[in-house]
């Protein structure tokens, strides 16, 4: 047993557990993950606040810790997420559009390496007809220093036909969209790098609803994020569950394994606390990938409530009853399918933390509504014996 993790008996017989393994696993999680940096460029009031926000979760300013780097660019940023927030650029400057975006992106150059950006989202106000010649200055000011561009129009008006559900937009923005996908000046092209062009809203023509166009704005910048940030923005977007499901799963898959091994020679339940080191761990790291601070959110004491509540000894007790000849022993999968079935339960729980349904105050007092039962339990036993 890890010698950070103490285990006192309570007068019911159960253990409170030391809450170490799983806030040293949150915090291991969160240095491995890193941070997704984000590039938001546009002019103030084109809506990069409200974007931001509709994927992240957060507001550009609270988003974290700001850091005013130049006049015209901030960073904001908290563990798994930094944006660079370039201001637009003002007409009639002695400097050019792209002379001072050239300068800005030399700031952010030698700023530390995780600091630096993976994706820009290049932000216009869908009203527009063309993009101005510092639109496409700047753009290629990007494209130079090796930064994947996302053209993002922002504030666009759908309209929904009732019959079928499909979503259209003007004849002038669909003009605008064509031009957009064959730039041209008097009949000659215009080169203009940038990857991708996507229409978004975040609210509807009424200011309600959660917007469309985003889930593909989204999915094209975790195309275009390097190979190495790729989970870091997995972590910080808000609206794609699938995508944490998936990094949670081999976490569970890979702590039920070490419970196994560790009841590979079978433990009597009064033992069954060895386990809840493996099974803390698990829980703190897929803390991290739904980017709770739950050290924050939870006090010591309320960590080690739920620490007692997944030791296994109560569940091991309930579920052993029900097997006819089982004894008081723990075995290898007993043991998986224990920790199988918290780490479900416990992801369960993360996703209504992080979708904003669960106060994360009430996570110690709401967790018996999602640890496994005996019959989960079972149905895990029995799942394992069926792939066998």
């Amino acid at each position: 047993m890890s010698e950070n993790t103490s285990i006192e008996p309570t007068d019911n017989g159960l253990h409170v557990l030391d809450e170490s393994a799983f806030l040293a696993a949150t915090s291991e999680a969160k240095g491995r993950y890193g941070r997704f940096n984000l590039a938001v460029i546009g002019n103030s009031g084109v809506g990069k606040s409200s974007l931001v926000n509709a994927v992240f979760g957060r507001d550009l300013a609270e988003v974290g810790r700001g850091l005013p780097v130049t006049r015209g660019v901030n960073y904001y940023h908290d563990d798994s997420l930094g944006i660079w927030d370039v201001e637009g650029f003002e007409i009639g400057s002695e400097v050019s559009p792209a002379a001072m975006l050239r300068e800005h992106l030399e700031t952010i150059a030698k700023r530390p390496v995780d600091e630096q950006i993976s994706v820009v989202w290049y932000c216009v106000h869908a009203t527009s007809d063309r993009l101005t010649p510092a639109d496409i200055a700047m753009i290629r000011e990007l494209d130079a220093a090796g930064l994947p561009v996302i053209l993002v129009l922002t504030k666009v008006d759908w309209n929904k036909n009732p019959i079928s559900g499909k979503y259209t937009v003007s004849k002038d923005l669909e003009q605008f969209v064509a031009w957009l996908t064959d730039p041209h000046d008097n009949d000659q092209p215009i080169t203009i790098h940038y990857q991708r062009v996507i229409l978004t809203s975040t609210r509807d023509r009424n200011g309600k609803g959660s917007g469309h166009g985003l889930g593909e704005l989204v999915t094209e910048t975790l195309a275009l994020a390097p190979e190495t940030d790729k989970d870091a923005f997995r972590i910080a977007q808000r609206l794609n569950l699938p995508w944490k499901r998936e990094l949670a799963r081999p976490i569970i898959a890979a702590a039920a394994t070490a419970a196994a091994t560790v009841a590979a020679t079978p433990i009597i339940v009064a033992d069954a606390p060895v386990l809840a080191p493996i099974q803390l761990g698990m829980m703190g790291r897929i803390a991290a990938i739904y980017d709770l601070e739950l050290k924050t959110m939870m006090s010591a004491g309320a960590l080690a409530q739920v620490g007692l509540q997944i030791t296994g000894q109560a569940l091991a007790r309930s579920f052993l009853k029900v097997i006819p000849g089982a004894g008081n022993a723990i075995n290898a999968s007993v043991a998986f399918a224990l920790t199988t079935a918290t780490g479900e339960g416990w992801m369960r729980l993360c996703e209504q933390v992080h979708t904003g349904k669960l106060d994360p105050e009430q996570v110690a007092n709401m967790w018996g509504a999602y640890a496994p039962a005996a019959l989960d339990v079972i149905r895990k036993v029995a799942q394992q014996k069926i792939a066998r």
